[in-house]
């Protein structure tokens, strides 16, 4: 079953104002002619408004790489989903692994996130992976679908339409190392095979699954052949017109 790419750039904690609306444009201008592909852009919240001003009307999506899931309240430092809603994000990024290692987020914290996103209309793309260590353990199915059935479970078929899963295995996250195509492909089966097991045949066939952890313009298309890679969560090369022109082009 054809499912429509995603590239998504993760902009981390990078750039300037200026240099955003500057990169925002140039990505959207690249990715303008390819209605076959989906293009997102999760830029630092400082950043929003004025990258969805550049990104208004266009084919490239505003995300917010984190959010908490109570509306509003006294959590000095936080934002809400109605707030990333509110300046014109689709979508919010769920549990990345910088936010699971530096800032303790659980699959429970981040189940409650993606329900948080999704009853304000945005879409969830929800982070899972593995440690060097774990990997090295043979876990590496063991702990992925843990986070998977942690984060996701409960969830039905009709908000599985609103969920995408990113695997991004930690060791090779800004390392310069990345899986194998064939790893990763692995690894991309089991969630599509978890999935079913959460929900039914045909979400687990549509749910967009993406590879994230050193990916290049040298690896997208080798990645991108693999029958359950649907696209790629790009950190490093999203923040270079020029690395994230071809990952989008693959």
């Amino acid at each position: 079953m054809p499912r429509t790419p995603i590239l998504a750039a993760n902009w981390k904690m990078h750039l300037t104002i200026a240099e955003a609306i500057t990169l925002a444009s140039d990505i959207a201008t690249v990715a303008a002619p390819y209605a076959d592909r989906e293009t997102i852009i999760f830029a630092p919240f400082t950043h929003l408004p004025a990258v969805a001003d550049v990104l208004g009307g266009k084919r490239t999506a505003l995300g917010g790489q984190n959010l908490y899931f109570e509306k509003q309240g006294a959590f000095t430092g936080e934002i809400s989903a109605p707030m990333l809603k509110d300046v014109g994000c689709q979508w919010a990024l769920v549990g990345h692994s910088e936010r699971r290692q530096y800032f303790g987020e659980t699959n429970e914290s981040c189940r409650k996130k993606i329900a948080a996103a999704l009853s304000e209309g945005l879409k969830a793309m929800y982070c899972v992976g593995e440690t060097l260590a774990e990997r090295e353990a043979g876990l590496t199915e063991t702990v992925v679908l843990q986070q998977l059935e942690g984060g996701l479970k409960g969830f039905s078929a009709m908000e599985f339409h609103s969920i995408a899963v990113a695997y991004e295995p930690v060791w090779a996250i800004g390392t310069g190392k990345n899986a194998t195509p064939e790893d990763a492909q692995t690894v991309h089966q089991a969630i599509r095979t978890k999935l079913e097991q959460l929900t039914n045949e045909k979400i687990a066939q549509t749910t967009r699954i993406l590879y994230g952890g050193s990916v290049k313009p040298d690896n997208i298309k080798a990645l991108m052949a693999m029958p359950d890679i649907d696209g790629a969560l790009v950190g490093g090369a999203s923040l270079k017109k020029e690395l994230f022109k071809p990952i989008i082009e693959f």
